[in-house]
């Protein structure tokens, strides 16, 4: 049997050193070795405590890179999970991983982006297993809560050129009030880790939605930007002309009908979504990514949603050949849908059918653009075994 190149595990265990312990486990025995392992990328729900949290991965894992951030939901080896950590070990022979942390994003600038993309590609190159350009993508990881996923998006998608990235906004179980990242040992907020993964095996970044548009039209007339916050739509009170459009009462606003009726901007041919956050006193309404005074918000409406996943990782997997894994950044807005449908265990299945393992986001990154509402990820194929963590047969 060929040598594994990759490894996932989980844990639902709350004590975070018995949590490490259980993914460390699982992960050295899949992959054969401590030694093999040369990176690791994981997710976990923000209950747990994060500062023991952070001492245990740094004392199990040593030297070997790792990276991750908190949730608004898990994909694990079995599906969607919540409360709970899940992981990736990516073997030292078939991926070279090279991170950074990024702790001051509102001066992150093109220079700052440069000098790093410079750093994180010469480390790539020193431990390649393969080309650099053509065999490398970029994760990036932020803050959820920040506010600064456009100006820092830009500037590194320009500064890694022709590498393919893509990302998530890291989550808070949908407390709203405090997400984190981790590098170096430790979690940070109002930060971002960016990840460059250099890979001999073959991969496809991707990024989707469900969603697709109506005749109806708002335009943005009052916003205040530096908050994200829309004041008018139509130059009627934001939340009042939204609740219009949705057909509820003002008072009856919340994060269901946000996921049900979500809105879009349309750049070409394609509709980018614009998810809101929530509602205000004042009766503006915060959105999740940036809003410009002028711009026209289109209505979307839902086509199913799984079967849309499900096609387009089958259009991939047909490139590709079967997955080795994809690791998925995926809206917690889409997951509410999902949910509210009754489609959890459905949407697991299919989950674990196409080896996706990642978590539920408060927005999704796609070469250097901020988007809500979608799947993005990358679809990694097979040349060699690979372990799932769950108990189950390599696959060939």
């Amino acid at each position: 049997m060929h040598a594994v190149a990759l490894a996932t595990a989980a844990s639902q265990l709350k004590d975070p050193q018995a949590a490490v312990a259980e993914l460390a486990r699982t992960l050295d025995l899949a992959l054969g070795s401590r030694e093999r392992l040369g990176g690791v990328l994981f997710f976990c729900s923000a209950d747990y405590p994060l500062a023991a949290l952070g001492q245990a991965l740094a004392a199990t894992f040593g030297e070997v890179p790792v990276s991750g951030c908190t949730t608004a939901g898990e994909i694990t080896p079995a599906g969607y999970a919540r409360g709970s950590i899940t992981a990736i070990g990516l073997a030292r022979s078939d991926f070279a991983l090279a991170q950074v942390l990024i702790d001051d994003l509102s001066g992150f600038d093109l220079p700052r982006a440069q000098a790093l993309s410079d750093e994180l590609l010469a480390r790539c190159r020193e431990q390649a297993v393969a080309p650099v350009m053509g065999n490398s993508f970029a994760l990036t990881l932020l803050d959820g809560l920040s506010s600064s996923e456009e100006q820092v998006l830009a500037t590194l998608d320009a500064a890694l050129g022709s590498i393919p990235a893509f990302g998530g906004s890291a989550g808070d179980d949908n407390r709203l009030s405090h997400t984190y990242v981790y590098a170096d040992g430790v979690f940070h907020d109002q930060a971002a880790v960016v990840v460059v993964v250099n890979t001999r095996l073959p991969f496809e970044v991707i990024s989707t939605h469900h969603l697709t548009p109506l005749a109806d039209k708002l335009v943005v007339t009052a916003v205040d930007r530096d908050s994200r916050r829309v004041l008018e739509l139509n130059a009627e009170p934001a939340a009042e002309e939204y609740a219009r459009l949705a057909g509820v009462a003002p008072e009856a606003l919340e994060e269901a009908v946000f996921a049900r009726c979500p809105l879009a901007v349309r750049i070409g041919e394609a509709h980018y979504v614009r998810s809101i956050q929530r509602v205000n006193d004042d009766a503006s309404l915060s959105f999740y990514c940036a809003v410009e005074t002028g711009i026209v918000l289109t209505a979307m409406q839902a086509t199913p949603i799984l079967e849309q996943l499900e096609q387009r990782l089958a259009e991939v997997e047909a490139r590709l050949g079967p997955p080795a894994l994809t690791i998925g950044c995926d809206c917690f807005l889409r997951r509410m849908e999902i949910e509210a449908l009754a489609l959890e265990d459905e949407a697991s299945r299919m989950l674990r059918r196409h080896r996706v393992i990642g978590f539920n986001t408060y927005g999704e990154q796609h070469h250097g653009m901020h988007i809500n509402q979608t799947f993005t990820g990358v679809v990694i194929g097979q040349r060699r075994s690979v372990a799932d963590g769950t108990g189950g047969e390599d696959v060939a």
